[in-house]
């Protein structure tokens, strides 16, 4: 994943953040697990929203991790092409709603 931009993820950087910043990244830790426990959603789903607001983030760091995780319980490529699917619409979405906007500042220029 090392392209100039991302570098990879190592063990080094967890130990960087571990030792600069001690109780933070436990505190951090603790809530990640807490989030992606299994709980009213089941731990696959929780993985296949992860997957899907990593991709609107646009981090490739969660992508692919989350990616793992829900193929690891169970998560198959459809899914997962789905929840990609759903993330864009919902980008996109936003874009379109927000439209409004710029309409109602065009519509106030033309007095």
């Amino acid at each position: 994943m090392s392209d100039g931009m991302y570098p990879t993820s190592t063990a080094e950087y967890g130990k960087m953040r571990r030792e600069l910043t001690p109780e933070t990244e436990a505190a951090f830790q603790a809530f990640s697990q807490q989030v992606f426990a299994e709980g009213a959603l089941p731990v696959k789903m929780k993985q296949l929203i992860a997957v899907a607001v990593a991709h609107v983030t646009q981090c490739p760091y969660c992508i692919k991790g989350h990616t793992k995780a829900a193929i690891r319980h169970g998560a198959t490529r459809q899914e997962l092409m789905e929840a990609i699917w759903v993330a864009a619409e919902m980008r996109a979405g936003g874009a379109y709603a927000h439209s409004a906007l710029a309409l109602e500042e065009a519509k106030a220029a033309a007095g």
